[in-house]
């Protein structure tokens, strides 16, 4: 008696699987016709990283080395620099002078951007970075800054000149 149940369920499970490949033969094939057109890609895909700036234009990129830490390929290369009153690049009192990242080496795990406290580092949608030249993969910190937009006006902060008297 148990032979021919275990034989009825196998029969099942073999005629539920059929039925699911039959149905899904039946539907309509979906084609990318990339790169022909351009590629669609889902909301939380992690392409190449993309260096954020804030509202007034200055870097996000505090130079806390956090991301650096948290990478387990070692591909970001970061050397901070202070901050001075005639030289503002982020908001913070140091900023990244150099950041490389080496995408012969990154394996696209998003440690670096759950890391960042700024969220100064995040996933861009660039996908395309194939090459045969492993130097051409290491990119610097301009091509991985955000462009400031055509009308942005950077924030002046206008100081009051001092007076003696008061």
């Amino acid at each position: 008696m148990a032979l021919i149940t275990d034989i009825l369920n196998n029969a099942a499970a073999v005629a539920k699987g059929m039925g699911v490949t039959i149905k899904e033969m039946l539907q309509p094939t979906v084609t990318e016709n990339y790169p022909d057109a351009p590629a669609v890609l889902q909301e939380r895909y992690r392409g190449v990283h993309v260096l954020q700036r804030d509202e007034n234009g200055l870097e996000k990129c505090v130079g806390c080395f956090l991301c650096a830490a948290a990478c387990p390929a070692n591909c970001i290369y970061i050397e901070a620099a202070e901050n001075t009153a005639e030289g503002r690049i982020s908001g913070g009192e140091r900023y990244a002078s150099v950041y490389n990242i080496d995408y012969s080496r990154c394996i696209f795990c998003g440690y670096c951007v759950e890391a960042c406290p700024t969220d100064a580092i995040t996933h861009g949608h660039d996908f395309e970075i194939a090459s045969y030249n492993t130097s051409t993969l290491v990119y610097r910190k301009e091509q991985l800054l955000t462009p400031l937009p055509a009308n942005f006006k950077p924030l002046v902060v206008k100081e009051e000149a001092s007076t003696g008297g008061h």
